[in-house]
């Protein structure tokens, strides 16, 4: 997959040197002229070792079949290895690093966010699936590895044919493919059947509405009433769908973001808190030792020190 990096973003500080938060990527098909891809897969076999920093695309979701070697993944700043074959699945947003080990085998699919959201609204085990980042492992099962790739063959075929139907076999394959990732990561098992489905999709909107606003410090209510629900309702979707309180959910968010900056950023812990929207840098602490079990400062020192002394995971015996 051909990678362009964004400009990354940065914020003056009261006139001080330009700080550097997460990269964000932005990535294209082969044949940039094709402005209206929505899939696209791509098979990668580079030898030698073969790394990406941290980074993060927003406009796109992924998932990464390694059909052999092993590596690690860098993921929100924790270390994850992984060795195939297994999938990575990446929702957007997701902050993520690959150490791949030598000669791995790879096929990368990339889902363009608003397709993504509509094959979603599927199923509710959809959205259940890329609520959070995996890596789901076909070690197990050698035949369910098997189909995995040989999915992934034809939707690449299909992805890049010119036959009739195209669209329409995308999806349907797309959809296989994303039911085969629910069955193998157990997603029903994990206290997501009781969901119902509009609660699903109202906490889906939820999270997007949180990840639009989580740095203005809003009211729950203001949130219930751009849903047009009431505070009830959503409280008790969130509990059924998330198995967390709406405020845990937007404390959760405004966490995640701080560890990102912690770990891959250059600001103080004090410019953080002031550009998570934080009037005191003292309050931010609280709030994060509270939520985490650590200051700022001390989880900065212990996550990069974790990410400097990473080391490649063991092959099987």
């Amino acid at each position: 997959m051909t990678q362009h990096a964004m400009a990354k973003h940065r914020h003056d500080w009261n006139g001080a040197a330009r700080l550097t938060t997460v990269p964000k990527v932005r990535l294209y098909v082969d044949r940039p002229e094709e402005q209206n891809w929505f899939v696209h897969v791509g098979h990668v076999t580079e030898r030698g070792r073969w790394r990406t920093e941290p980074h993060a695309h927003p406009a796109y979701g992924q998932v990464i079949f390694v059909h052999s070697g092993r590596g690690v993944m860098n993921l929100e700043g924790s270390t994850v290895p992984f060795e195939g074959p297994c999938a990575l699945l990446l929702p957007t947003e997701c902050v993520h690093g690959l150490d791949y080990e030598i000669d791995v085998d790879r096929w990368v699919v990339t889902i363009e966010v608003a397709y993504l959201t509509q094959v979603n609204a599927k199923l509710h085990e959809f959205i259940a699936l890329w609520a959070s980042p995996r890596v789901i492992p076909f070690a197990d099962s050698a035949e369910a590895g098997a189909a995995f790739h040989g999915l992934i063959q034809r939707l690449k075929q299909e992805v890049e044919s010119d036959a009739v139907g195209r669209v329409v076999a995308t999806e349907a394959l797309l959809t296989t493919l994303l039911l085969m990732l629910v069955r193998e990561a157990s997603v029903d098992q994990a206290g997501h059947e009781a969901a119902a489905r509009n609660d699903v999709r109202l906490v889906d909107r939820f999270r997007k509405l949180i990840d639009e606003h989580y740095r203005e410090n809003l009211p729950l209510q203001e949130y219930a009433s751009m849903m047009a629900v009431s505070l009830v309702q959503l409280r008790a979707a969130c509990t059924s769908a998330a198995e967390q309180s709406p405020t845990k959910m937007i404390h959760a968010r405004i966490i995640t973001e701080a560890k990102r900056n912690l770990i891959f950023g250059n600001m103080s812990v004090e410019q953080i808190a002031f550009w998570l929207g934080f009037a005191d840098a003292a309050y931010f602490t609280r709030f994060f030792r509270r939520e985490v079990g650590q200051a700022p400062s001390q989880f900065r020192i212990a996550a990069r020190q974790q990410s400097h002394g990473k080391t490649m995971p063991k092959s099987a015996s």
